[in-house]
């Protein structure tokens, strides 16, 4: 039987295919009205679709995943150090993001396509201040935050459900296996709409190629040094320097131990595929390997880097496309979303997509064109899956020698 051809590589002919078909239609007289009136309207119910599901996605994959850290309460002081060093570290990682983004699109670098988008008369909606932004996160009507896509109110909501679901022991047992049950459903769900993609980028591409001309093709060059860039900053100031502080490892040496597993996620673009190697190269920087066996697993779904600066980078990237200037305000809102985003990103190939998508729809910015994202997506997830699992490589030693010090200290 023949073997079907794997999704990236579905997308990479389309997205070669498209541009083939936009620069030969941009040399054609009215080329570009053919692919905006016939195309792009696939694309678009490619958009529509991952709006469709950004809401009930991160609504049940974070109350799963928290659900699923069920045993933090046995692993004690190790969880609650390994969840903070994941989320400062994130944190960071969204800052970087958008500080090399801003830079670039300060420079100019960022193509203004808001006449083809269709969005110049947007207004982003005023910064109320840093309190007001903090009660907006609470919702008085949980249904509101969901047809509204509210999606900092919906994170809260998954928190809230989530603890309550915990607490309730025994008794949310029927709660539980609901939300088990539908979150195994809408992530099928998600991996059909992702299975969609190569029918989004090959009209996206079509069409924006036919209406720009080949200038895009260097805007998409750009926009993944800004990413790439930032990953590699991150990893060496971040990641090195925390495990050269904190587990007494120099740089040279963190990075020539973790290089096999960099290299493997790297290659496969999968945290979770990349764990038996992680493992040796933990062991091989004398992290311990009971602390190694749950950080490990643990940073493949919680611990999102490299998805965060992706996310902060396009953001910046599509806010320009649309020629949309973002207030302190909506970036604070970016730096948070992804943060808390990263906790909920679906171990589904593709879900960083899905991410973008809620944070676009939490900072009021038009989802439309996440479609030329789309197409070099695989070229992102290589980067950011590498970061990923180096992040959880250096988490791993960090927080083994944080316990030693801690068992050291009482004795």
């Amino acid at each position: 039987m023949k073997k079907k051809l794997s999704l990236p590589v579905q997308i990479f002919i389309a997205l070669v295919a498209g541009i083939i078909l936009g620069l030969l239609l941009y040399f054609v007289p009215g080329g570009d009205n053919f692919t905006k009136d016939y195309l792009k309207p696939f694309g678009d119910i490619f958009v529509n679709l991952l709006k469709f599901i950004v809401v009930p996605v991160v609504l049940l994959s974070m109350i799963d995943g928290i659900l699923s850290m069920d045993d933090m309460k046995k692993v004690g002081s190790v969880g609650w150090k390994t969840v903070a060093y994941f989320l400062v570290t994130t944190a960071i990682a969204c800052v970087i993001g958008l500080a090399f983004a801003s830079i670039f699109n300060g420079a100019g670098l960022f193509p203004d396509l808001s006449g083809e988008l269709g969005s110049a008369t947007y207004e982003p909606p005023a910064y109320e201040g840093f309190m007001s932004t903090i009660v907006n996160i609470f919702p008085s009507n949980m249904w509101t935050a969901f047809s509204s896509a509210n999606m900092l109110q919906v994170i809260v909501i998954a928190l809230f459900f989530g603890g309550s679901i915990m607490a309730a022991g025994e008794k949310g047992r029927l709660a539980r296996d609901i939300v088990t049950s539908f979150n195994e459903v809408i992530n099928k769900l998600m991996a059909f709409v992702i299975s969609l993609a190569p029918i989004g980028v090959f009209t996206y591409m079509s069409w924006v190629v036919a209406t720009q001309g080949a200038e895009i093709l260097g805007s998409l060059a750009l926009v993944l040094l800004c990413a790439y860039l930032g990953y590699i900053v991150h990893a060496v100031v971040v990641y090195s320097f925390s495990a050269k502080v904190f587990a007494g490892i120099s740089p040279a040496r963190f990075f020539a131990k973790a290089f096999p597993a960099m290299m493997f996620a790297f290659t496969s673009t999968s945290s979770a595929a990349s764990l038996p190697v992680s493992k040796e190269c933990a062991d091989e920087l004398e992290a311990d390997k009971d602390i190694a066996a749950f950080v490990l697993p643990l940073g493949s779904t919680v611990n999102m880097d490299g998805t965060a600066i992706y996310q902060c980078v396009a953001t910046v990237f599509l806010a320009a496309c649309a020629n949309i200037q973002l207030t302190l305000g909506q970036m604070v809102l970016v730096v948070v979303t992804a943060t808390l985003a990263s906790i909920g990103t679906a171990g589904v190939s593709g879900a960083g997509m899905v991410m973008l998508a809620m944070v676009l729809e939490a900072i009021g910015l038009p989802v439309d064109y996440i479609g030329l994202i789309v197409a070099v997506d695989r070229l992102f997830d290589m980067g950011r899956t590498c970061l990923n699992v180096t992040g959880d490589i250096a988490c791993s030693v960090c927080v083994t020698k944080w316990e030693a010090r801690k068992v050291s200290t009482r004795n």
